[in-house]
């Protein structure tokens, strides 16, 4: 074989993963959150950005209020979730470059113009919101990430500061019948050229 990872483990976090739309109704821990984070921080980013932002929504106050901004389709699973997380980027992320790339501490220069800093803010966050996703999946947890919601409520009633929302992420342990069965992929040699 030619990964290194357990196949069960290929399969927890890839092959027999899917996204859940309906969960039990067992709840999902600080602790575990914790242990997902504590894993996901380590992917890689340029520079070393951690632009990704994550606001847990527990309460039912909270969640009464997201309700509203979800998709007529999202409305009754993200209600019904344990846990749902808002993840965003954060645009004033370089600020934080000269203590996460301290051997390159002009790093933050880079990202002067607005532009610039949008764009990088949003590719390295999502790629931190895989990472978040698929340390979802290790703590033996499904994950549904959307992106059906009114962002410019979602900013405006969820997030502090210069923060953009990437996508919503309902989290918790499966129910019976929870996913649609897997759709198609791509071969490799669709995908995969070599010159």
């Amino acid at each position: 074989m030619s990964l290194v990872l357990d196949p069960t483990a290929q399969d927890l976090l890839f092959r027999e993963a899917r996204t859940a739309n309906a969960f039990t109704e067992e709840p999902v821990t600080e602790e575990q959150v914790q242990a997902i984070y504590d894993l996901i921080k380590y992917g890689p980013t340029a520079f070393n950005q951690t632009p990704l932002r994550i606001v847990l929504v527990r309460s039912e106050e909270a969640r009464e209020r997201l309700a509203p901004l979800m998709a007529e389709g999202n409305r009754a699973k993200t209600s019904a979730a344990p846990l749902v997380a808002i993840l965003a980027a954060d645009n004033e992320f370089h600020e934080e470059l000269p203590a996460l790339f301290p051997h390159f501490p002009q790093a933050k220069d880079f990202f002067t113009e607005r532009p610039v800093r949008e764009r990088a803010a949003g590719f390295n966050a999502a790629l931190q919101a895989a990472y978040f996703i698929v340390g979802v999946r290790a703590a033996g947890l499904a994950a549904g990430p959307m992106t059906g919601f009114d962002f410019a409520g979602v900013q405006k009633e969820f997030l502090d500061g210069d923060h953009s929302p990437l996508m919503i992420v309902n989290i918790g342990r499966p129910a019976e019948g929870a996913s649609s069965p897997r759709s198609p992929r791509l071969a490799y040699d669709e995908v995969i050229t070599t010159v």
